[in-house]
């Protein structure tokens, strides 16, 4: 940031919603008064035409509304306007206005009034010319040597130059290897044309050279006479610069000199061409203008940034930097009556700004203070007053956590209705709330009808997107950081599955035993019962949306519940739909000691199936990884070689070349299919194993009645990852994870405590024969008594983190949400700032590869 500020001599803003450019501003004496003072002349891209006369106000006032001398709605958009000798029988001063279609030429006059209301201006059309081609830009001069008139030319979109000598039209010819149009100048010095073409380079064009080159209406017929007859158009001389030019300039008052601004240098060429220096930006320039130097030899330049600074440049030294109040896109030199040498910048949106550069004088004095002696008694007083606070904000980490109000400012309630027919989020507040927006992010493949609407009684948002499996069915609403307020709820089971008939056998089995008499499945499941062919309650079946069956049976005479699928990992979500289920049921009745357990075995066989089809899939990824850099590099060496060929003067025989690069080609695209293929069913893999990681939790939860901590422990053990990725896996996780328990509160003797734990990097392993072992143990371990607990591990201050975490908020929030269909939902607002409150919800954790 500069050390200045432009000081504002005089400013306006230009109408509202008009877009300005940098061909927009000119200056000069237009209206022909003699006096040697400029106006300044504006036109929009909205068809607007001004011309002003500034006159500085006083501070505190708005400008002066004399200072408009005129202002003009034309019909066509203006591109560029300049101020020359545009007619050829006057030798005053014209403006002349470039149309998209049109140029047209105008006299600006005043007319003196005989009252108080001064001079009235007029704008009176001289002539216009018509355009065949849409016009980009003009410059005008002397073309030819012609010093008492000036002539125009225009440079349209697809790089035709058109000359025009006053009142007629010349001639006009096609620029070669022409792509985009770019600036475009004229050099009095050389009678030459300079532009900066589409290959990032200047070129320079002699006035002759253009003149008695061949005519073509189009570009092909321009192309083709060039090949048959007549004389070519070449280029005087070329400048690679290597980069797009923003502007072109050829000062008057500086002897053999063109200044060309580029998105990253300034550079100044000698009129053949050659570097005269050239100046590195570190910003990006927005526009720029050379100005004469009191210094003898050397030009100063003014150069406007995006980033409102206008920088003034004696060569390639940096001798001034100003703060401006907008980016300048147009920037001029103005003399006005009461000021030389103003600088003029516009700004795209229409500032109109009329400053100078220098400081105004600080009168700024600093007062006196009082000298008195210092009471060191009270000072040792309030310092052990403060050490006390600081020590009782110290004590406890939840003491840097903002304690909650009693009375909220904003309160969320949610209620899901197991037909998903009603409410599902409610939303209060004490405040007055504009707009509220809600953003709905949930992980597929649920999707959402629409992911940003305004807060309204919101009906069923959810819906599936495919038939591929889901592992969670678990919502967020958060936004912001400050002020957080939680609502948990569940979704219900309707919205993966509907009932279907029970099936006997199946593949695989699990057995949930309770501590009470068995009840009715129909009381449990009472939004089930549509094929339901039991009649006593005592089997019930959900058919998933994805295609798979799990059918629950309840026995007769004990107290034991059957789960049981073709599928083990589809097991997941009905089980815990079965237990929190048999929770409230008996929580109703006033029941408090009932109990769901599970007598074993853990089913680590059906478990490690799914493991051990998950890391194939893996190591596949990794193969066809390989494979297709093998054939990449292949593919670019037969390329290189055949280029070779092609570019060798004597033809030689291909030698089956192009054969072989069509075969590796179609290798190429057949092993891409394969990844692709391979890598949708890594993650359906994925997704299956953390559905029966979860199944797996849930067992050993019930099997050894694990509390909440120690369940969080364990899945944050077994399921540190929402997903796979290249650099790292879930088997080298768990298997990282699962060792630090074994070796800190699961270990059987203080040697293995002892054992440090590994910091090498992780990596994919070669099989999973020592993770499988490592979950047995862990398994095993629990069974003989084993506990999980944070307390033991060695002095680690951190808990365990997931990837996607901020903090210790964020673990409570996660491990809440690994349950089973739980959901939350957090609403996070700035007390200060109610007016732009946001929602989101975003899915946090996985539950059912049932989708």
């Amino acid at each position: 940031m500069s050390l200045f500020k432009a000081r504002d001599w005089w400013a306006t803003v230009l109408g509202e919603g008009e877009e300005f450019d940098q061909g927009c501003l000119c200056v000069g004496d237009v209206d022909n008064s003699g006096s040697g003072h400029d106006k300044i002349v504006v036109g929009s891209y909205m068809g607007m035409l001004r011309v002003f006369s500034p006159h500085p106000a006083k501070p505190g006032e708005p400008s002066p509304a004399h200072s408009q001398l005129l202002e003009v709605q034309l019909r066509d958009p203006v591109i560029q306007v300049e101020v020359g000798k545009f007619v050829s029988c006057s030798d005053l001063l014209h403006l002349a206005v470039l149309h998209p279609r049109k140029l047209s030429v105008y006299s600006v006059s005043g007319t003196a009034g005989n009252v108080e209301h001064g001079v009235q201006y007029q704008l009176k059309r001289v002539y216009e010319h018509n355009l065949q081609r849409t016009a980009c830009n003009m410059t005008y001069g002397t073309f030819g040597g012609v010093t008492d008139h000036h002539s125009l030319c225009i440079q349209s979109m697809d790089g035709m130059l058109m000359f025009f000598e006053q009142e007629s039209y010349s001639f006009g010819r096609f620029l070669p290897g022409f792509l985009l149009p770019g600036p475009l100048c004229y050099c009095s010095r050389t009678d030459t044309f300079l532009t900066v073409s589409s290959a990032r380079q200047v070129e320079s064009y002699r006035y002759e050279t253009l003149a008695v080159a061949t005519d073509a209406e189009t570009r092909q017929d321009a192309e083709q006479h060039s090949k048959t007859a007549g004389k070519r158009l070449t280029a005087d001389w070329t400048l690679v610069l290597g980069e797009q030019a923003l502007d072109l300039s050829v000062p008057y008052f500086s002897p053999s000199s063109i200044f060309v601004c580029g998105e990253r240098n300034l550079y100044c060429l000698k009129d053949n061409g050659h570097i005269r220096f050239m100046k590195k930006l570190e910003y990006n320039p927005s526009c720029f203008l050379p100005y004469s130097s009191v210094s003898e030899g050397t030009t100063n330049t003014l150069v406007g940034n995006h980033n409102n600074m206008l920088l003034v440049y004696q060569d390639v030294t940096l001798k001034w930097a100003a703060q401006l109040s907008c980016s300048p896109v147009a920037v001029r030199l103005a003399n006005f009556p009461d000021l030389k040498g103003v600088v003029v910048t516009l700004s795209n949106e229409g500032h109109l700004q009329c400053s100078y550069m220098g400081t105004d004088p600080s009168f700024f004095s600093t007062p006196k203070v009082d000298a008195r002696e210092q009471d060191y008694s009270q000072i040792d007083t309030e310092m052990k007053s403060l050490q006390r606070v600081i020590r009782q904000a110290t004590r406890t980490q939840a003491d840097i956590l903002p304690v909650a109000e009693t009375d909220e400012d904003l309160t969320v309630t949610a209620t899901v209705s197991t037909n998903m027919d009603s409410t599902s989020i409610k939303v209060t507040s004490r405040c007055a709330l504009q707009g509220p927006k809600l953003t709905v992010c949930v992980q597929p493949p649920l999707a959402v009808t629409q992911d940003q609407l305004v807060l309204e009684p919101l009906g069923n948002c959810m819906f599936h997107k495919t038939t591929s499996h889901s592992a969670s069915l678990s919502s967020v609403i958060l936004s912001g950081i400050p002020r957080v307020a939680q609502c948990k709820f569940s979704l219900p089971l309707r919205l993966v599955c509907c009932p279907s008939a029970p099936s006997k056998n199946a593949k695989y089995k699990i057995t949930v035993d309770t501590n009470k008499p068995p009840v009715n499945l129909s009381e449990v499941f009472p939004d089930f019962l549509e094929k339901s062919e039991d009649k006593e309650g005592n089997a019930l079946a959900f058919h998933f949306l994805s295609g798979p069956r799990v059918t629950v049976l309840a026995s007769k005479t004990s107290q034991r519940y059957r789960i049981q699928s073709e599928s083990f990992e589809d097991i997941w979500l009905v089980a815990k739909e079965l237990v929190q289920r048999f929770d409230r049921h008996f929580a109703k009745q006033g029941i408090k000691d009932f109990r769901n357990s599970f007598a074993g075995p853990i089913p680590l066989a059906e478990y490690f199936e799914t493991v051990d089809h998950h890391f194939e899939l893996r190591v596949s990824a990794e193969k066809y990884q390989d494979l297709l850099s093998e054939r990449a590099v292949q593919f670019r060496a037969i390329q290189r070689r055949l280029l070779t060929r092609f570019k060798d003067k004597t033809p030689a025989p291909l030698q089956n070349l192009d054969t072989l690069m069509e075969g590796t080609y179609r290798q190429v695209i057949a092993l891409a299919d394969a990844a692709e293929e391979n890598r949708a069913c890594l993650n359906q893999a994925f997704v299956r194993l953390r559905s029966a990681t979860h199944l797996l939790i849930l067992l050993v939860s019930l099997w050894q009645g694990l509390n909440t901590e120690q369940n969080a422990i364990l899945e944050a053990t077994l399921l540190p990852l929402l997903q796979d990725t290249p650099q790292l896996g879930w088997e080298e996780s768990v298997d990282a994870a699962v060792s630090h328990l074994l070796r800190t509160c699961l270990s059987r003797s203080p040697k293995d405590q002892a054992l440090s734990l590994s910091t090498s990097q992780l990596s994919m392993p070669k099989d999973t024969v020592r993770l499988k072992k490592h979950i047995t143990l862990l398994c095993d371990r629990l069974g003989k008594g084993g506990r999980l607990s944070l307390a033991s591990e060695a002095n680690v201050p951190t808990p365990v983190m997931m990837p996607g975490e901020r903090g210790e908020e964020c673990l409570c929030v996660s491990l809440s949400l690994c349950l089973c269909l739980s959901v939350s939902v957090c609403v996070c607002v700035r007390k200060s700032s109610f007016s732009s409150l946001v929602f989101s919800i975003a899915c946090n954790d996985a539950v059912n590869p049932f989708l």
